[in-house]
């Protein structure tokens, strides 16, 4: 046997860790950068206008507003995750931790789900009992703060526009603001009936709506994050795909215990056992393996082990 994606191997960066990171952490680092400035301006905004909306919310008596008002709270909360993720994903890669802090950032992004359905749930809740009891409601003031709400929103939303694809935890940041700006609009809709109708049950009805709208767009976020975390194979890769393509390769004959999972967002590793029968071929196979996962499946961290036909592979536990 013969494991050649040794640290001299062009492509055997993937199989020490601590490089890999080191690699990863460099190419996103402009980009994490821009994302923490990003990320601080919204939160800043975010936080001044939360509590604009709990005093607009009690004044005016609307849990529409103060609803709006709680989940902009889980949005400070959120984002205030998703900037202290991003600054610890940044510490280096250590002995112990040898792929860094990179997961902080998926952490983050599955808080920030399970917040968002928390939230919805206990809105959903007091809603429906405003819908048994209902309470006089101040449209005006229902207007004024939630159009307010509705700009922040907007601005948050133009702020993080450029960062909204750059993984996971972004993703969630992004989420909350933009579901957010639908309660805005929510809370609009509701006041612009309650003072031209004076139906004060659409106050509770907004709010269903909010949260039903909220839970959906979070639950896709907490199933991405519990994929990786559970070091699923990433929803954009079929392993079969993979395990066809590596034995397709001429010289090799099998490819078993092939294992492909998520390190952090934009950071998709490998890991595989390839049998090949003629040794003198091996570095010319490795480079074929690495080559071709980079360029068709996009996977730049590979570790690759080359056996021969005979070889006794102890345990097998986890072969597939």
């Amino acid at each position: 046997m013969a494991n050649l994606a040794d640290r001299s191997h062009p492509c055997g960066v993937a199989a020490d860790p601590v490089r890999a990171h080191a690699h990863a952490a460099h190419s996103h680092a402009h980009g994490r950068g821009a994302n923490e400035r990003r990320l601080a301006i919204t939160l800043a905004l975010a936080a001044a206008y939360m509590a604009a909306e709990v005093v607009g919310g009690l004044i005016s008596g609307s849990l529409a507003l103060l609803a709006d008002a709680g989940h902009m709270l889980s949005d400070v909360v959120a984002l205030a995750m998703s900037l202290l993720a991003i600054r610890i994903a940044q510490r280096p890669a250590t002995p112990s931790r040898t792929y860094g802090y990179l997961r902080t950032e998926i952490l983050a992004a599955l808080a920030n789900g399970a917040i968002l359905v928390g939230v919805s749930i206990s809105i959903l809740i007091e809603a429906i009992e405003r819908l048994r009891a209902p309470t006089q409601v101040l449209g005006g003031t229902m207007l004024v703060v939630a159009f307010g709400g509705l700009l922040v929103n907007l601005a948050g939303l133009v702020i993080l526009h450029g960062g909204r694809d750059d993984g996971l935890n972004m993703r969630g940041a992004w989420l909350h603001v933009v579901s957010d700006a639908l309660g805005s609009v929510g809370v609009l809709v509701a006041g612009g009936l309650i003072l031209a109708f004076g139906w004060s049950w659409t106050d509770p009805v907004a709010s269903i709506l909010i949260a039903g709208l909220i839970i959906y767009s979070a639950w896709a976020l907490v199933r991405e994050a519990v994929v990786v975390l559970m070091e699923g194979a990433p929803p954009h890769i079929d392993v079969d795909e993979v395990r066809q393509a590596l034995e397709e390769i001429r010289g090799v004959e099998d490819v078993h215990d092939l294992h492909v999972w998520t390190i952090t967002s934009g950071m998709v590793s490998l890991s595989g056992h390839v049998v090949s029968v003629d040794e003198s071929q091996r570095t010319r196979l490795l480079q074929e393996i690495c080559d071709l996962l980079h360029r068709r499946f996009d996977i730049a961290h590979p570790t690759i082990q080359i056996e021969s036909p005979d070889f006794d592979e102890p345990g097998k536990v986890c072969s597939t």
